[in-house]
């Protein structure tokens, strides 16, 4: 009689190696994964995956009007009216959303890089959430009972760089970008002369 393992011990040997099969392939991650698969080997929530904001950069980049157009001092002139400016206002944001966007974006950018302090400020925000989130995988972080979740964490993160944050002058940069925004956009969309496409589009709206 040949000599083997029980039945019992089949099934275990079988069964243990399935569960290695399956824990394998589950840490194999495909080259294709992309931005996604990247924040997960970093620790980063799943919530901020770089797909997420690459696909909204996208559709904003697609929609965007040529910029030529955009500037072109032959355009602009001065409304006749308050009626009118409000008609060029309304439309002008629905038209350029996509430009405005970007050149709301592009005075954060340059508030950011002309100020260092603020640059260090965002560093100890980022740096300050990372740890805490490390940890928070690490062991459950628990503040009066209850867990925190991941806004709970950028939170805590952003009190401990409260300080930074007010050393760097963060709330005068806020006001200095929301303000300049107001102006450019606001400037633009008012002076900026409506197509007669959009002039007709707008008088065949209902009242």
């Amino acid at each position: 009689m040949v000599s083997g393992a029980p039945k019992g011990e089949n099934c275990q040997v079988d069964m243990d190696s399935k569960a290695g099969d399956l824990f394998s392939a589950e840490d194999a991650q495909p080259t294709g994964t992309g931005g996604a698969g990247i924040m997960a080997k970093f620790g980063f929530p799943k919530g901020l995956s770089a797909s997420v904001a690459k696909e909204w950069f996208d559709r904003r980049r697609l929609s965007i009007r040529p910029w030529a157009g955009f500037v072109d001092q032959r355009k602009f002139s001065k409304p006749r009216n308050f009626g009118e400016m409000c008609q060029r206002v309304v439309k002008n944001v629905e038209i350029y959303n996509s430009n405005y966007t970007f050149i709301f974006l592009g005075l954060i950018l340059y508030c950011i890089i002309s100020s260092p302090m603020l640059l260090i400020a965002l560093a100890v925000f980022v740096g300050a959430f990372y740890i805490i989130h490390l940890k928070s995988m690490e062991s459950k972080l628990v503040v009066f009972g209850k867990e925190l979740t991941v806004p709970h964490q950028m939170s805590l993160a952003g009190a401990v760089s409260l300080p930074v944050f007010w050393l760097a002058g963060a709330g005068a940069a806020v006001f200095w970008v929301l303000g300049a925004t107001l102006f450019v956009i606001g400037s633009h969309a008012a002076f900026r002369e409506l197509e007669g496409s959009d002039i007709e589009e707008l008088l065949m709206e209902p009242v």
